[in-house]
């Protein structure tokens, strides 16, 4: 919420002081409600009121202080600002201990009442936007706002998790590094029956071969040298779970063969024991590397693989689905803001051509790196290197703004992609066509061809 939009609840029980504070701030441009007692003010304090509270705290009936515990219990984020007595330190002490942003004395000048309380705003404008972007965040629960993106092969992909999501059958996830292997497999997860067990990840890669085995399969006290306890591995810690194998392209030829055996007797051992466990996860492998020619050239197992490959799960590379990158972009961003409770600079058109055009060997991982980078003000773009295309008037575009620069630009996109064609770009877009019409008519002009009766229309109304 932007500063001017914010509203300040001012509370003095004498008349005249009342207007001359409210007349000083208003003069500085603030919204300003003026109340005689804190009964008056109480039904305006509300979870996430936009703005601040100044209260004197010598009060008819209920006392400033009060009124300050009161609202703090409502919402512990207000800033209330006290006003006290001249020389009133111990006052104005105990309700900094309270929990109060800060305190006046009496008398105050138009100045200086208007410096606390504009600095008051500032700090409840950037707490708010946190508290925004945290509640948009909490609310993406759902596949599509893990799995970002509206492009065909996103919504293929999605369709594809949630019918594979409620069987047992084992995936094989295919895709360049940074494309989101192990996301897709914690949606596998998420949203199917074994959801209330373990999601337990191993890096097939990441560990010597002698403590790969232990950590997979567990081992008993004695099993070896160190093996002071017994310990589970990460196929007993899957119980009723996902057993994620990454990098699977790793693992080492000897442990293919005992992985495999495993696969297909849904049974294994611990190290140092004959005792066959029963194994109740499901497998979901993942690789970056063409397992077929790797099996041609004797470093995987043919045989693993087909039996890792029951479903098979091909991941786009995102420069496959460049239509996604101001989506992602803007959830990427999103989340550095609230982490690094930054405000979201202003994506200019520039900002989109880099984005658009860059290649991305790092996939969406180099992404969200640059959505980092562009929150905390580090990115300098790809093709100048000279800093200058980061805009640094931050407060001057809201969210809805941006994101309908992102939306123009998609439809734009489209409508070149398709020659025109409104019903082909909705299709492109996986819209509806009065959809699509309604976001024309709304953003207006798209400098794009149209080639199309009705999204001209829509154009022509905007």
């Amino acid at each position: 919420m932007a500063e001017e939009e914010l509203e300040v609840l001012f509370v003095e029980d004498d008349p005249a002081v009342r207007m001359g504070s409210t007349q000083a701030l208003q003069l500085a441009g603030l919204r300003v409600s003026g109340f005689g007692s804190a009964e008056q003010v109480m039904p305006r304090v509300v979870p996430g009121f936009g703005g601040v509270l100044v209260t004197d705290v010598k009060l008819p009936g209920m006392d400033g202080l009060a009124l300050l515990s009161h609202a703090l219990k409502i919402d512990a984020t207000l800033p209330v600002i006290l006003v006290t007595g001249h020389g009133d330190i111990t006052m104005a002490v105990h309700a900094m201990r309270l929990g109060a942003y800060d305190f006046i004395e009496k008398p105050f000048s138009p100045e200086q009442l208007t410096e606390v309380v504009e600095r008051a705003l500032e700090k409840r404008a950037l707490s708010l936007e946190v508290d925004l972007l945290r509640r948009k965040l909490a609310s993406y629960e759902a596949i599509e706002a893990k799995l970002i993106g509206r492009s065909s092969a996103m919504q293929r992909l999605r369709r594809l998790v949630l019918d594979v999501a409620t069987t047992d059958a084992d995936v094989l996830i295919l895709g360049e590094t940074g494309t989101g292997k192990e996301l897709v497999a914690r949606c596998l997860h998420d949203h199917g029956r074994r959801r209330e067990g373990h999601f337990a990840a191993i890096n097939c890669g990441g560990m010597p071969e002698a403590l790969f085995e232990s950590e997979m399969f567990g081992h008993e006290a004695g099993a070896f040298t160190g093996a002071a306890k017994r310990r589970i591995g990460k196929i007993e810690h899957a119980r009723g779970g996902t057993l994620f194998l990454d990098e699977i392209e790793t693992m080492p030829m000897n442990l293919q063969v005992k992985m495999l055996r495993t696969l297909q007797e849904r049974q294994y051992e611990r190290l140092g024991s004959n005792e066959l466990r029963p194994m109740d996860s499901r497998v979901v492998a993942a690789t970056k590397a063409d397992l077929l020619e790797a099996a041609r050239a004797r470093t995987f197992r043919d045989d693993l693989y087909y039996r890792l490959s029951v479903v098979v799960l091909q991941l786009p590379p995102l420069r496959e689905r460049r239509e996604d990158i101001p989506l992602l972009f803007t959830h990427f961003a999103m989340q550095a803001a609230l982490r690094h409770e930054r405000e979201l600079p202003v994506v200019t058109p520039r900002h989109l051509q880099e984005l658009m055009a860059h290649a991305w060997p790092g996939n969406v991982r180099e992404l969200r790196n640059i959505a980092d980078r562009f929150v905390l003000g580090l990115w300098d773009g790809y093709s100048d290197g000279n800093g200058g295309i980061l805009s640094t008037a931050q407060g001057s575009r809201t969210l809805d703004e941006q994101m309908a620069q992102f939306e123009r630009y998609l439809i734009h996109e489209a409508l070149e992609a398709c020659g025109g064609s409104a019903a082909a770009a909705a299709e492109r877009l996986g819209v509806p066509r009065k959809t699509l019409y309604d976001k024309m008519r709304r953003l207006g002009p798209l400098d794009a061809p149209v080639d199309d009766t009705g999204a001209r229309r829509a154009l022509r109304s905007a």
